[in-house]
């Protein structure tokens, strides 16, 4: 307007009056944010821990006790690890009303984690001044393995339900002769065991319920060497180990088996003891959460001698691990046969995913075709490990990381309704 008023002198005065009206509303718009010390008001709530590896619900809540609507623009201070640099949230909210603002964080490392402060930014209708309140929330929570699943697969355990997490059906070998109560029918149950007299009586369908053999020995056995330092979807290969080992304690524990740890890397780590106290989860828990992957190649005469000194009964092993050369798996060949003699022995390992997605891609270039034919080398190496563990009486589970815990669990079932400890 002032530019305007250079050719046009008439126009000076009511570019003076807009900027006295702009500069009013300015002061009006201060005086109205800054009348009350405490126009917004916003809490953080966060879970006690984080679940590593799963998707963990955040919430902050806010209240506007200005008497007019407020422009307000939320930005809470994540913890670094997450790397999150557009996490900003802008609505509108009326006087006296709440908001509640949630958003999920997935986090891919153990350990502890910072919350800062909680920035607030509120403006009026003009949009001429702002103001900001810092709530100070500093809040350090810890990362723990994934809990989430496990209570997920305690839960279905202990239901009977696993299958609705990918678990098979797997047909036992006879009954125990145990008789353990009468239940309602659920899908799948076998026709033979239907109680028909119960039935009658309860109006609908039961069948009995047999014990299977109780308090036998689970031993998860994690490898923390280098070559658990792989990463897959920002998670380390040890993560997920630790995951479904956690997962695996717990459905022990819940079909009434004792669970044990044992770690080891260049050096011996952690021992604990299978048994099925109600303080064992916890000791596991805390164990698991402390492990991390070093740069030293593993030795494999670590988890002979441990098992040796904390397991002399047979018990099941599930031996977390990767091997990427048949030569790799050679080396600790002969320590593993002597854990198999012992015991039932799992070895656990991982598929390389991305030389996967490599082969069922079209070779288009003679690059391609190269890339194409190393993958299956690999690949193909991988199946040679299965098959040289085999030949030694040792059982293997290949797998890929997302979905090792089922397929770990499917492994345990299959044993246990087997009998074969």
């Amino acid at each position: 307007m002032f530019a305007a008023s250079f050719y046009a002198i008439w126009l000076i005065p009511i570019a003076k009056t807009l900027l006295t009206l702009l500069i009013l509303l300015t002061l009006v718009e201060i005086a109205a944010l800054f009348k009350r010390n405490a126009g917004i008001s916003a809490e953080r709530k966060t879970p006690e821990r984080l679940s590593n590896g799963d998707y963990n619900e955040i919430s902050v809540s806010l209240v506007n006790t200005y008497g007019f609507t407020a422009n307000v623009t939320v930005i809470d201070e994540i913890p670094f690890q997450f790397q999150i640099r557009d996490s900003f949230y802008c609505f509108k909210m009326p006087s006296g009303t709440s908001f509640t603002i949630e958003y999920n964080l997935r986090p891919v490392k153990r350990g502890n984690y910072s919350f800062g402060a909680i920035n607030v930014f509120v403006s009026t209708v003009f949009n001429l001044a702002e103001r900001r309140f810092r709530f100070s929330q500093d809040t350090d929570v810890p990362v723990y393995p994934s809990y989430l699943q496990m209570r997920r697969y305690e839960l279905l355990a202990i239901s009977d339900r696993l299958r609705e997490m990918g678990a098979k059906r797997i047909h036992k070998v006879g009954y125990s002769m145990e008789f353990d109560g009468i239940r309602q029918y659920a899908t799948g149950d076998d026709y033979r065991i239907v109680n028909w007299k119960a039935s009658a009586r309860a109006g609908n369908l039961m069948v009995n319920y047999y014990t299977d053999e109780k308090s036998q020995r689970v031993y998860n056995v994690i490898d923390k060497g280098r070559a658990m330092k792989m990463p897959f979807e920002g998670m380390t290969l040890l993560d997920y180990a630790i995951n479904a080992a956690l997962a695996m304690a717990k459905v022990s524990l819940a079909k009434q088996d004792k669970a044990g740890l044992i770690t080891f890397s260049h050096k011996q780590g952690v021992i604990i003891p299978a048994d099925g106290r109600s303080g064992q989860m916890r000791l596991i828990q805390e164990a698991l959460f402390a492990e991390k992957t070093g740069y030293a190649e593993s030795n494999f005469e670590h988890p002979y001698t441990m098992l040796k000194k904390c397991a002399p009964q047979r018990s099941l092993v599930l031996f977390y691990t990767n091997f990427e050369t048949l030569g790799g798996m050679e080396r600790a060949l002969p320590l593993l046969r002597g854990i198999a003699k012992n015991h039932l022995l799992i070895v656990i390992f991982f598929e390389n995913t991305e030389l996967t997605s490599s082969l069922e891609s079209d070779a288009e270039t003679v690059e391609d075709i190269y890339i194409k034919t190393i993958a299956e080398k690999f690949c193909h190496e991988k199946r040679r490990i299965v098959k040289e563990l085999h030949r030694h009486g040792i059982q293997s589970l290949l797998t890929s990381p997302q979905n090792l815990t089922v397929n770990a669990i499917n492994k345990y079932l299959e044993i246990k309704l087997r009998r074969m400890i």
